[in-house]
């Protein structure tokens, strides 16, 4: 509720100010005030409206996309009072010059229409940045109806003290007021930027930098008064995220060093763009030490892992989308082509991994051609389904099919997962059976061992953690400075054409000493002229 009634209260004096003023030149100037109220009018139905209309499109919405779309209000509502502070912090002084000479000039253009459209644009203005302020922190209030009174308040308060200037009853220090509002504005917003963020992760938009950085429920515990001023007034959550803290401290530092820099120690306008160019140049350093210092979190790892079954260990060779396994054991090592056909990217105890899987049809020659029920049992563990030892006492005729099955799993060529599988298809004849039997046997002949590539997935996944939350320092905030850099630098080189040139003073001449040899004299008219 604090919050809004001090937006209403700001916002609504800056609109009657405004409002007084226009309406105290045309009462000196005699013209009617009719035209004027109707402009204002027509702004503040526009400015509800707005409001209203924005409000029943988000409800209309999925909720993910309501919290996009809270997300999008959020950061407009953010722009807007960022240049309502900056705005007010430059012209709060000559305020009723400005818009007196700008009254002036529209006058003369014709009739008290003029003013009329000059005061309906200022109050559509202040509409639009109110209606959409107010509509940002009512999402990010945990009580609506309290916030609206508090917004109608704060409204209705600025008229009256607006009414009591205009008429001369109420004396208010204008830069002292708009400073301290400025001020508290300036963590609203920064309480907003929270919002925002924490509105684009839900959102699924931002998904970086969101480690838990401080546990605030003991300082604003939910039903008490702290915890209306720090989450109510303020948005600060009572689990604020690395990049919701990292937000508000660079936007709230920079905005309120702004809002309560002292005019004595500003620059002189010959040193603007000085100062801006090493502004610039310190933000573009820090983006660059932190693109460069702040380090990768990947893992790598090993090309060689040790198997359990008919090998002892396997390595891997990968260029791209093709590479070759050497399978080592007993002495000797095969060699094995991966190629790009058998190559997908695929998803491997929970991380992303590059798969090969081979398949090849293996020699059956040295199997034997007939088998008695003693070699099935051994061959299986039992007697296979579909043969009776009383009916079918054998011996069979036997005929062999064998596919061998590799499957390896990397991640940035490291070997994370390994697999040799042999499938073997039996079909036996004769032995007094009626018709052939197929039966199928299948074999693990190799196999990296489940707790390591366990460990392994656990490794890369922590990495890619790590990884995506390091991005945050060494890519995004660089190219935030960055960006700002770049800003700094433009508006320096504007500063600098716009500087005067500096102007050469030619000392007159000395009247008593006369006119120079072979010069003719001149008179004084002439010489100005």
């Amino acid at each position: 509720m604090l919050a809004t009634l001090v937006i209403g209260l700001r916002e609504g004096l800056e609109a009657t100010l405004i409002v007084g003023i226009i309406a105290a030149f045309l009462r000196r100037n005699r013209v009617p005030l009719a035209p004027m109220w109707l402009g204002v009018g027509v702004a503040v139905v526009l400015s509800v409206a707005v409001g209203f209309g924005l409000q029943v499109v988000e409800q209309a919405l999925p909720q993910a996309q309501q919290e996009g779309m809270e997300a999008v209000i959020g950061i407009v509502a953010v722009v807007f009072v960022t240049g309502m502070i900056v705005w007010m912090r430059t012209h709060a002084r000559t305020l009723t010059k400005e818009l007196e000479a700008s009254a002036t000039e529209a006058l003369g253009r014709g009739t008290a229409w003029a003013l009329a459209g000059m005061a309906f644009l200022a109050v559509l203005k202040e509409g639009f940045e109110t209606a959409v302020f107010l509509l940002a922190t009512f999402q990010a209030s945990s009580d609506t109806g309290l916030a609206a009174l508090g917004a109608v308040i704060g409204i209705a308060g600025a008229v009256v003290i607006g009414y009591g200037i205009y008429t001369g009853g109420v004396r208010l220090d204008l830069s002292k007021f708009f400073t301290g509002t400025g001020v508290f504005l300036v963590f609203v917003a920064g309480g907003l930027v929270l919002t925002v963020l924490r509105r684009a992760h839900e959102a699924g938009w931002i998904v970086i930098g969101q480690q838990r950085t401080l546990d605030l429920s003991w300082l604003a515990p939910n039903g008490s008064v702290q915890g209306a001023l720090v989450t109510g007034v303020l948005g600060i959550p009572p689990d604020p995220r690395v990049i919701e803290v990292l937000g508000w401290v660079l936007y709230v530092v920079p905005v309120l060093a702004l809002s309560l820099w002292p005019r004595a120690w500003r620059p002189a306008p010959a040193r603007v763009s000085v100062v801006r160019s090493v502004v610039a140049g310190t933000l573009a350093v820090a983006a660059l030490a932190l693109a460069i210092a702040v380090p990768t979190g990947g893992v790598d790892l090993p090309r060689t892992t040790a198997v359990r079954g008919d090998a002892s260990s396997v390595t891997v060779d990968v260029d791209g989308s093709s590479g070759a396994l050497r399978v080592a054991g007993d002495g000797q090592e095969a060699r094995l082509a991966l190629p790009t056909s058998a190559h997908r990217r695929v998803t491997r105890a929970g991380v992303a991994a590059d798969r090969w899987r081979v398949t090849t049809s293996a020699s059956a020659a040295d199997r034997p051609a007939t088998l008695t029920l003693d070699d099935l049992v051994a061959l299986f563990g039992r007697v296979p389904v579909g043969i009776s030892p009383s009916t079918n006492p054998g011996p069979f005729t036997a005929h062999w099919a064998v596919r061998d099955t590799v499957s390896v799993w990397t991640v940035r060529g490291g070997v994370l997962d390994a697999t040799r599988t042999e499938r073997t298809v039996l079909t036996l004849a004769g032995g007094g059976l009626p018709s052939a039997r197929t039966t199928t046997l299948d074999r693990t002949v190799w196999s990296v061992p489940d707790a390591t590539a366990a460990r392994s997935a656990a490794a890369v996944a922590a990495a890619d953690t790590r990884a995506a939350e390091l991005l945050l320092w060494k890519a995004w905030l660089p190219i935030a400075l960055g960006v700002a850099a770049v800003a700094q630098a433009l508006l320096a080189l504007r500063d600098r054409r716009r500087r005067p040139a500096p102007t050469t003073t030619i000392p007159s001449p000395d009247p008593s000493r006369g006119p120079p040899a072979g010069e003719p004299a001149r008179s004084l008219d002439h010489a100005v002229r």
